[in-house]
């Protein structure tokens, strides 16, 4: 007598998705991310949402990013998937890139809060992995794509462009070399803008959207 085959719901719990953004931005000329403190789990950690039922996986990560920053657009990156602790949920992670001049000021949601990377509070288990992973990949990136103007104003100067770059990487820039390669590779143009400051006021600078940075930024800088 043939027995009938086990499901696997008779066996195994039901996986959950979840997703958690890392969500970067320019602040207090630091490069920073946002945490949340839930009262449910007490501790800093990345923001995360379940997937809605009714949309796919980069909307539930966009629908994240507005209920904690107020934002309704922002670059997003899906970054890798991996299973929490216990095994019954599986996470997956995006990053976002915020410009601080969009942020909304009274936007607040479950405690969150904006820190330095450089200078973080104690996170939940695996989420100071995800934030390392993600800090990573953002540097990698800026080597040979556009994404550092995605933390940017639609007008900057080369010194406000020089200094996101640097705030980025973690690392001072040689401001010729710099100018040079960033002028040289086509990405950017200049404007009838002009900034006010002292001395004489900056020239103002915005992304072609029409250049292929993947390309011409390539290894910008190694």
């Amino acid at each position: 007598m043939e027995t009938a085959p086990q499901t696997a719901s008779n066996h195994h719990p039901q996986f959950q998705i979840e997703i958690d953004v890392v969500v970067f931005t320019l602040r207090e000329n630091s490069l920073q991310v946002l945490l949340c403190c839930p009262r449910s789990a007490g501790q800093w950690q990345l923001p995360g949402v379940s997937l809605r039922t009714d949309a796919g996986l980069e909307e539930t990560a966009a629908g994240c990013v507005t209920r904690f920053t107020g934002l309704h657009e922002a670059y997003l990156e899906q970054l890798y998937t991996y299973y929490k602790p216990g095994g019954n949920v599986a996470a997956v992670v995006y990053f976002a890139l915020v410009p601080a001049d969009s942020l909304l000021k009274d936007k607040d949601e479950s405690a969150a809060n904006w820190f330095p990377v450089n200078d973080l509070p104690a996170l939940v288990p695996n989420h100071d992995e995800v934030l390392v992973y993600a800090l990573r990949r953002l540097r990698y990136k800026l080597e040979y794509s556009a994404v550092g103007f995605e933390l940017l104003p639609e007008n900057f100067s080369l010194s406000e462009l020089q200094s996101t770059y640097e705030l980025i990487l973690g690392e001072k820039l040689d401001k010729r070399n710099f100018r040079r390669r960033i002028l040289q590779a086509g990405i950017i143009e200049s404007t009838s803008h002009r900034r006010a400051g002292e001395g004489r006021p900056a020239q103002l600078y915005r992304y072609r959207p029409d250049a292929v940075a993947e390309v011409k930024a390539r290894r910008l800088f190694p």
